[in-house]
C-alpha cells in the first residue's frame, strides 16, 4: 500500500561551468514521486505510517511551521491511506486560511492546532510528546519526519541510483534525510548537506543522533548558503532559481532546493568540489511552498 513501485528519474544537467570543471552533475527528480507526498516526505513518512499500521493507530500526530512541506504531506498521506491526521503549527496567531499550505493541510481532514513559540519549543519534551500521545491516541511523527524509520526510507534513494558517484547533496532541515543517505554510502562517497536554516550545532547533533558512528564522516554540513536563516533570500537567490528553471526546465524552490544547487553550483566555481567527480543531488520537493511565497513576497517563481 505504502511503495511507489517506479523510481524517480535521474537527470543530467547540462551546462558551460560543468563542463569547464569536467564535473558531472545529475538531479534526482525525487520532487516527481508523487503529485502531492512529494520528495524526500513520502521516503520519510513510509516506514512512520507502516508502523502506525502495524500497531493499530487510526491518528497522526505530528508538528511544523505555517509552511511546513511536512504537514502539506502527512496530511495529504493521512488522508490517502486512511488515517486521521493532527498538526501541531508554530504560531498562536494562525489559522487554517492564513496561507495555501495550512488551507490545503485543513482541506486534507487535518485537525490544526495552533500553539504559540513557547509552546511549541516543548516539541522534543518526552512528557509534552506523552501527554499528546494519549490525549489524542496518536502515533507521533516528529518535527519533518526525521526518526530512524525515516531514514531507513530515505537510504532506499541509493537503490535506485544505477550510476557510480561521488557526491550526493540534499537540504538539510531536521537532518533526517542527510542520516539516510550517509548510511548507505561507500567509503569512497560522501554526503553534503547544504543547510536551510541557522543553527550549526544543533544540525550536527540532530544528524548524529540519527547517523550509526560508522557512517558520520560520510556526511557533512554546508553552512554558507543559508541567505540569512530559514525562508530568507535576496535577488540573487531568486534570480539564480529562475534562470536554473528557464535553462534545465527544473523548478527549485527558495527555501530548500535552491539554496542546495546555489551553494553546490558556488562550490563548483570555487574549486571546492574536485574536478572530474560525478555529483547527484537530490530533488527533495517542497514546491508546494512556493505559492505561499509568491503570495507574501509578492514573487511569481515557477513551481507552485
Amino acid at each position: 500500500m505504502f511503495e511507489n513501485s517506479n523510481p524517480t528519474p535521474l537527470v543530467a544537467i547540462s551546462d558551460p561551468l560543468l563542463s569547464s570543471k569536467g564535473i558531472s552533475l545529475h538531479i534526482k527528480r525525487d520532487d516527481l514521486i508523487d503529485t502531492e507526498i512529494t520528495g524526500n516526505k513520502w521516503r520519510k513518512l513510509k516506514y512512520n505510517l507502516i508502523k502506525a499500521r502495524e500497531q493499530g493507530t487510526e491518528i497522526i500526530l505530528t508538528f511544523g511551521g505555517a509552511y511546513s512541506n511536512h504537514i502539506a504531506a502527512t496530511a495529504a498521506a493521512a488522508k490517502r491511506f486512511g488515517f486521521q491526521s493532527i498538526g501541531v503549527i508554530r504560531g498562536e496567531e494562525l489559522n487554517e486560511n492564513s496561507n495555501p499550505t495550512l488551507q490545503k493541510a485543513h482541506a486534507d481532514g487535518m485537525q490544526l492546532l495552533f500553539v504559540s513559540r513557547a509552546d511549541y519549543l516543548f516539541r522534543t519534551s518526552p512528557h509534552w510528546l506523552n501527554m499528546h500521545r494519549q490525549e489524542y491516541a496518536a502515533y507521533i511523527i516528529p518535527e519533518g519526519g526525521s526518526n530512524h524509520l525515516a531514514t531507513q526510507g530515505v537510504r532506499e534513494i541509493l537503490h535506485e541510483i544505477d550510476l557510480e558517484f561521488d557526491y550526493i547533496t540534499c537540504p538539510v532541515g531536521t537532518g533526517g534525510t542527510l542520516a539516510g543517505l550517509a548510511s548507505g554510502l561507500h567509503p569512497h562517497q560522501k554526503a553534503l548537506g547544504f543547510a536551510a536554516l541557522m543553527g550549526e550545532d544543533y544540525l550536527e547533533k540532530e544528524v548524529a543522533q540519527l547517523l550509526a558512528p560508522e557512517f558520520q564522516s560520510r556526511q557533512e554540513i554546508i553552512h554558507d548558503y543559508q541567505f540569512g536563516g530559514y525562508a530568507k533570500h535576496n535577488p540573487e537567490l531568486i534570480s539564480f532559481i529562475q534562470g536554473f528553471y528557464d535553462q534545465h526546465g527544473i523548478p527549485l524552490d527558495p527555501i530548500y532546493t535552491g539554496k542546495m544547487v546555489f551553494g553546490l553550483y558556488d562550490m563548483i566555481k570555487k574549486g571546492k568540489i574536485e574536478e572530474g567527480k560525478t555529483v547527484i543531488a537530490l530533488h527533495t520537493g517542497g514546491l508546494q511552498g512556493i505559492a505561499g511565497f509568491n503570495e507574501t513576497f509578492g514573487l511569481n517563481l515557477v513551481g507552485s
